[in-house]
């Protein structure tokens, strides 16, 4: 399938066909890159995203809940502050995060 172009679906069903194999084989993981050729990753990526979001689209991996993006919303905010706070050479107080 490497030399052919694929389409969405024809990566849904790689990707799902790919995880069916491994739970054949007695191997309960998530589909890895490395299950892939070269062109099937870059086709699976340009049409479902970036890989953990392939996973998901294709209903191999249960999405991830709004509290984790929440959460990594407010690291990147809080990155962000302490980032501009150095170039102006200001501390920032840590914030208790948990």
């Amino acid at each position: 399938m490497a030399d052919e172009k694929l389409t969405r679906e024809d990566c849904l069903a790689l990707l799902r066909e790919t995880r069916d194999k491994l739970l054949r084989e007695g191997i309960d993981r998530y589909p890895k890159r490395a299950d892939f050729s070269d062109a099937e990753v870059m086709s699976i990526k340009a049409f479902l995203g970036p890989w953990p979001r392939a996973l998901e689209t294709a209903g191999i991996k249960p999405p991830r809940d709004g509290d984790r993006l929440e959460k990594n919303r407010q690291k990147r905010i809080a990155a962000k502050r302490r980032r501009n706070a150095a170039r102006k050479g200001k501390t920032v107080p840590e914030t208790n995060e948990e």
